[in-house]
Parts: structure tokens; C-alpha cells; sequence
């Protein structure tokens, strides 16, 4: 007989009585959990974790979607101090970083040195394990140190130019240059030709992503198919949770403007067993030796950036949080209690947990403002989303206005994520919906997931 295994966490004056489908009665406490950002990727994770025995979600600052799952509570990510005095009052016992900006500025570090703090748990790495993402140069080094697979590349800065164009003349087409710090997901160029390669990097250089691109890392481009795959670590364990492929684009056909991402699927058709296999062996397990040996603080997501070269998995980039808008798939496919979860990250406990992976696959459309991802209007009121069936509509960029109406603030503004039995069910389901949700502007692509009905193992 199946048992459903529960992580308790600790058991204080707030306990609750939880009784497992076997009968089993289980004591955990009462769990206060602070989600921190405010797009999609924070109301999929509110959404999931809400779902939770015992949950009760907040979510700073939120949006007019999570304001739906649970409380949504007027705080910026970068306010630790607030955060802190937020948590402390709320009796709050996990908080959820979202963002990676946080994570970089060392939320985990404040926190770990705070001794008014030192019972809430906290998902993310430190500041020295957020270096995986907020610089490029960091993520470079880490790889070959560690013998983990990832493009040719070299590290330039202003007083270097000369050697990064002699490296360019060195590449074949197409050319990658990724500015070494965040960017908003904005700051790597593909580029066919290589006297504007050149040209680039002296603009990236002098300041086209301010201070992100002063360091650049050029990179051989790697020919293959890309996917997500996410691990969920603490240090010692990992879980890998569902992958996906997003659509960074902004046009069909994967034309125009990079994005933040216009939808996800998953499961990823090519990322077969044995694909996934060697996902673990070559990347994911060096990742976490890598981080052991040099004494990184690691209790929470790794995104793994990959590209499929025949078979063979190369990794693009490292991110330290969720991806947006992969999370708003792969929630939808995490079976068990996510609070479990997350509770057992924090504690080093990931080994006493279980989880499952749905065989249904998820399919996620991004509506977005009109000019996005160059200039756009916000406050366009929003109809359709009461007529809504079979999906989950994440709030990526929406608020409130006067009259209390839902209205557009951002550039991403709804994902829509449908389930099917194939991805062709559930496209269908999906883009049904999206044709309900109205506001001036609204724009989506309308490929998501083709790709992989016409190359399902490439």
C-alpha cells in the first residue's frame, strides 16, 4: 500500500492535525509562507504552495493575481529590513525568493545574519552561489573548473577589446555575446554577421546594458534545440522537477525582439530518459560538487539553461530561481505538497520527501502589451478572465486600478497554461482561452508548441 509521506517541519503551538489517506495522523504546524516578487513566476509558486496542509501565502508586492491565492502585502523585494520586520510580525517560516535581483544582493546572507531571523527559512542560494547568474564570467569559470559541458568562450572588458575581436575572428556565424551581469533577460545578442559582432561588443562595452555589459563574455554559438531543466537542491539532495521549453521571441516563428519569454511547454518531447540521464551525470551532479567544494551556501533552484547538440547536453547559462515563464507549466505538473517541498530544502531534509511529475503536459501562452519588449502603455483595462475554463491564468504584470478593476502594469501581462493528454490538446485548450482575455493592445504568439509537433525528438 502506497504511503503518502508528508515533511512535518517543526511542531509548535500552532500545530494542526493532518490524516493521510492511509489513516495516519500527522502533526505539523501552521505554515505562514512569504512568496517575494510580483510577476507570473510569483503567482504560479503562490499558487502551488497554496495548495499546501497548513499553508497560508503572502506575497510581497504581489499583483492582481496572487491577490486570488492569497495576501498580497505592499513591500519591495530589495527592502530587507522591511521584509525582515514583515516576517517577524507575521510569524512568517519560509520565505520564497522569487527574483534573482534579491538573491544577488544577498537577501540569504541578511538573513543568515540576522539573529531575530534565524528560524525562518529561506529558498535561495547566498550571495557568492547567486553569482551563478549575476555574473556570466563567474558561471564560465565555475563550469570549466568543474568539468561541466558549456560553449568555447573568453571574457573581455573595455581594455581587452582587441583580444575579444581577434576571439570573434576566430568563431564561425552566428556570434553570442552575453553582457556578464543582469540584464532583464536583455543582454545577449546573436548575431549573423561579424563586423556588426564587432560592433556590438565595442557598444556593449561603452555601456548599451549600463553597467551589466562593462565585462562580456563572447561565446561559440552552440547548434541545437534549447530546454529548461530545474533542480530543487539543499546542498546535499536534489529533486529534478518538470522541464520545459520557452519561446523568447516575440514574434511566431521565433522572429523579432528577445523577450522575457512568450510560453512554455512541458514535458520537452526530446528530453528523453536517456537525454535526461546524462543531464544528471555531466551537469547537475559536478554543479552540486562544484558548489560543495567551494563552500557554497546552496538551499534552492537551479535552472539549468541547456542545449541539446545531438543528444548531448551544453549548458547556456545557470539561473538561481525559477524560470518565468517556465514555472507557470511546470507547477502545474508538480504533484504532492510543494510546501513539503520547499520546508525539507530549507532543513537539508530533500531525501525524506516525495514527489511526482504528472504525465500531463502544459502549455503556457504570454499575452503582453502592445510594443513590448520596446515601449509600451500600462493601466488598459482587462476583460475575459471571469470566462476562463480548463486553465490557469498567471498574473505576470497586472494591478488594480481606482475603480477596482484589473488593469495591465507591465510588459508581460497574463499566462495562460492549459493541460492536455498531448501538446496538441492542449494548445487547443489553451488558445481557447487566450481569445477570451480582451485589452487595448494585447498581443501573443500563436506557434507555441509547433515546433515540437514537427520535430518531437530533434
Amino acid at each position: 500500500m502506497e504511503q503518502i509521506i508528508m515533511y512535518p517541519g517543526e511542531v509548535g503551538k500552532d500545530a494542526v492535525d493532518w490524516k493521510t489517506t492511509q489513516g495516519q495522523h500527522i502533526t505539523a504546524v501552521q505554515r505562514n509562507i512569504l512568496v517575494l516578487g510580483s510577476g507570473g513566476r510569483e503567482h504560479a509558486l503562490a499558487w502551488k504552495l497554496a495548495q499546501s496542509e497548513g499553508a497560508k501565502v503572502f506575497i510581497a508586492p504581489g499583483n492582481a493575481g496572487t491577490a486570488e491565492v492569497g495576501t498580497n502585502v505592499n513591500l519591495k523585494v530589495g527592502d530587507f529590513e522591511g521584509i525582515k520586520k514583515f516576517c517577524l510580525n507575521n510569524e512568517i517560516g519560509l520565505v520564497v525568493v522569487g527574483p534573482e535581483q534579491p538573491l544577488v544582493d544577498g537577501i540569504v546572507d541578511f538573513f543568515k545574519a540576522e539573529p531575530q531571523l534565524q528560524k525562518v527559512r529561506i529558498i535561495g542560494p547566498d550571495k557568492r552561489g547567486a553569482q551563478l547568474e549575476g555574473s556570466k564570467a563567474f558561471a564560465k569559470v565555475f563550469m570549466e573548473q568543474h568539468g561541466i559541458p558549456t560553449a568555447r568562450c573568453l571574457t573581455v572588458n573595455q581594455a581587452s577589446l582587441s583580444e575579444g575581436v581577434a576571439f570573434l575572428k576566430t568563431l564561425k556565424a552566428p556570434y553570442v555575446l552575453k553582457a556578464d551581469g543582469l540584464a532583464a533577460g536583455k543582454g545577449v545578442l546573436i548575431l549573423e554577421d561579424l563586423e556588426e559582432a564587432i560592433t556590438e561588443l565595442g557598444n556593449m562595452l561603452g555601456g548599451k546594458f549600463g553597467n551589466a555589459s562593462a565585462t562580456v563574455v563572447i561565446e561559440e554559438f552552440l547548434k541545437g534545440i534549447e530546454c529548461s531543466v530545474f533542480v530543487l537542491t539543499d546542498g546535499e539532495h536534489y529533486l529534478l522537477l518538470p522541464e520545459a521549453k520557452d519561446y523568447k521571441r516575440i514574434g511566431d516563428g521565433d522572429k523579432g525582439l528577445n523577450t522575457g519569454g512568450m510560453g512554455a511547454v512541458s514535458p520537452v518531447p526530446f528530453c528523453t530518459p536517456e537525454f535526461l540521464q546524462k543531464v544528471e551525470e555531466r551537469i547537475v551532479k559536478p554543479t552540486l560538487a562544484g558548489l560543495k567544494k567551494e563552500n557554497i551556501d546552496y538551499k534552492g533552484f537551479i535552472f539549468l539553461g541547456l542545449m541539446n547538440c545531438g543528444g548531448d547536453p551544453y549548458v547556456i547559462e545557470y539561473n538561481v530561481r525559477m524560470g518565468d515563464p517556465e514555472t507557470e507549466a511546470v507547477m502545474t505538473r508538480i504533484e504532492g505538497d510543494f510546501a513539503d517541498m520547499l520546508y525539507a530544502c530549507a532543513d537539508g531534509a530533500l531525501d525524506q520527501v516525495h514527489y511526482a511529475k504528472s504525465e500531463k503536459t502544459a502549455v503556457t501562452v504570454m499575452l503582453v502589451s502592445g510594443g513590448y519588449p520596446e515601449a509600451y502603455e500600462k493601466g488598459k483595462v482587462m476583460t475575459g478572465l471571469n470566462q476562463l475554463k480548463d486553465c490557469v491564468a498567471f498574473h505576470a504584470g497586472t494591478a488594480f486600478n481606482a475603480e477596482g478593476a484589473v488593469v495591465t502594469a507591465g510588459g508581460r501581462v497574463v499566462a495562460v497554461t492549459a493541460q492536455g493528454d498531448s501538446i496538441m490538446e492542449a494548445r487547443e485548450k489553451a488558445y481557447k482561452n487566450v481569445a477570451n482575455i480582451k485589452f487595448e493592445g494585447v498581443n501573443h504568439r500563436s506557434d507555441i508548441g509547433l515546433d515540437l509537433l514537427l520535430t518531437p525528438n530533434s
